[in-house]
């Protein structure tokens, strides 16, 4: 019988009566497939009690449990005996933890043949026969679930959220689940609010795209403006990522990193709203943007960098655990203002974005984080990528290929040029051995840039880029650095920016102040606002 059949009562119970022989035993075949559009939450989906011979055959089945991967079909093997009646019977029922009724889309009964007299074959080994094909389902069925839950659960535990919450440090899943049900209360806006807010995510507000799905302008009800970042439902980023960023975005605030205001999961969304940066994303200022936009000056692109290092600090040093993001480019790096752009006039703020990727960092006495390699192309870590270790400096090496992108303002991989050309970093870093840093910056800032400041700059970006993370600065080293060529650069001082600062400070003017190395995170973060560094916990 083929027919996909639903039990949608709260307390149905479907059930189908076959004419059978009385005594008779009966391989009954169930087959499912659960069609239907996959839920984000975790632990809702159809869930029902399945009966063979008006006994319970299998309780609790979950489709979505037993197929591997979402649509795919999947049948399970029932042994049974006729009763007295003489009529088989099979049912599904609804239960109580089910969002929804149960199903079953077809099924085939096939009569066990008794053996053959002529072969003289004991009644004895006609049981074992049955006993032994019992046997043989129910172990396939183990096995098959065994294969299920390796599907499900592994891939959590090395990439998704419970490679966030309890990496390598004996805690379980279950306290990542307690932790999203305690911000899901405040954070969670409802999906009727986020259409109201989008114009029913109209085309019209859609400012971008990315491999997690589009992203669009909005308003809240209260007027507050938001960034509304809506998966796909063929996003490569699932799951695990969108778990990830609500556990990450929660517990932390920092001026330089971009604000979760809340997510919606209902109707199998996946939906984060972030905080509005009016000025998108730093690559578009760089290139690939509008020609209207007066191009961002030498200044600007310092004050940029500081920022974005300040934040990428707070993530490695200023938080409870080290965090790891690993996935530093200049998409993930927005902008805004200080004003929020209702003057227009604000100084220019950059944020880090983009926590779907994130890991917890190594504890005290390791070195690193054995974990699959994610990134993007042309930013990736090489050593990580070899070794798949994963360190902070690993976020160090992409921060640098942005320091050269902001230099240069070219794509990190530009196939259109000549071989030598394609790779940024590698073709940055050869330029600047050279001495030709004038012919890699941006030729619209010509003429402002100060050569100390711009020396010091390059020297910075090719030691994030060395190819050992241990050879590599820490991200409080780059951030003091970078601080540095900022003064160079407003204070025009004429010295040479390779020399310590501690043996030339008689030679400079009275009025300037030289940045000293402090050996202490602490410092570095607190460098802000006094509400730039505060941690802020969800209950």
């Amino acid at each position: 019988m083929w027919r996909r059949t639903w039990c949608t009562g709260r307390s149905a119970r479907v059930t189908w009566t076959f004419p059978a022989e009385q005594g008779s035993r009966y391989l009954v075949r169930l087959h499912f497939c659960d069609y239907e559009v996959v839920s984000s939450v975790v632990g809702v989906g159809i869930v029902f009690n399945v009966y063979v011979a008006q006994a319970i055959g299998t309780p609790a089945l979950s489709p979505k449990d037993r197929a591997r991967q979402s649509n795919e079909a999947f049948y399970m093997d029932y042994a049974a005996r006729a009763p007295r009646a003489g009529n088989l019977t099979v049912s599904i029922g609804w239960l109580r933890q089910s969002s929804g009724g149960g199903i079953l889309n077809g099924l085939e009964i096939m009569k066990l043949q008794s053996a053959d007299p002529s072969l003289t074959v004991s009644h004895g080994l006609t049981k074992r026969s049955i006993i032994i094909i019992v046997l043989a389902t129910v172990l396939g069925a183990a096995v098959l679930a065994c294969a299920v839950l390796c599907f499900f659960v592994v891939p959590y535990t090395q990439e998704g959220i419970s490679g966030w919450a309890d990496e390598s440090t004996n805690r379980s899943s279950e306290g990542t689940t307690a932790r999203m049900q305690r911000v899901s209360t405040k954070l969670h806006i409802s999906l009727a609010e986020l259409k109201a807010a989008t114009d029913n995510f109209h085309d019209r507000n859609l400012i971008g795209v990315g491999g997690f799905g589009n992203v669009y302008k909005g308003a809240l009800a209260d007027g507050t403006p938001v960034a509304v970042k809506r998966a796909m439902r063929a996003s490569k980023q699932g799951l695990p990522e969108f778990h990830t960023e609500i556990v990450v975005l929660s517990g932390i605030r920092h001026r330089h990193l971009v604000s979760l205001i809340g997510y919606c999961n209902e109707q199998a969304e996946m939906i984060l709203v972030y905080e509005y940066m009016e000025k998108g994303t730093l690559r578009s200022h760089l290139y690939g943007g509008s020609d209207d936009e007066p191009p961002l000056s030498w200044k600007q692109r310092l004050e940029i960098c500081i920022g974005a290092a300040r934040g990428l600090h707070y993530l490695h040093c200023g938080y409870s655990e080290n965090i790891i993001h690993r996935d530093v480019k200049s998409t993930n790096i927005l902008l805004g203002t200080d004003d929020g752009g209702s003057t227009g006039g604000g100084a220019i703020i950059a944020k880090v974005a983009d926590f779907g990727l994130s890991r917890i960092g190594p504890s005290l006495g390791e070195t690193h984080v054995s974990t699959a390699v994610k990134g993007s192309f042309g930013y990736l870590d090489p050593e990580y990528f070899k070794t798949q270790q994963l360190t902070d400096r690993s976020d160090v090496y992409s921060f640098g290929v942005v320091l050269f992108e902001v230099l240069c303002a070219r794509p990190v991989i530009d196939q259109s040029l000549d071989r030598d050309q394609i790779n940024i970093a590698e073709w940055a870093v050869r330029m600047h051995g050279e001495g030709k840093l004038d012919k890699i910056a941006d030729a619209r800032i010509a003429g402002e840039v100060n050569d100390n400041s711009l020396r010091k700059f390059a020297e910075t970006a090719e030691r994030c880029l060395a190819d050992y993370g241990a050879d590599r600065p820490s991200m409080g080293d780059v951030l003091w650095n970078l601080e540095y060529c900022l003064q160079l650069q407003e204070t025009h001082v004429n010295r040479d920016a390779f020399e310590d600062s501690g043996a030339v400070a008689t030679q400079l003017p009275a009025d300037v102040v030289v940045p000293r190395w402090v050996p202490s995170s602490t410092s570095l973060l607190m460098m802000d606002d006094a509400d730039e560094a505060g941690l802020s916990m969800t209950e």
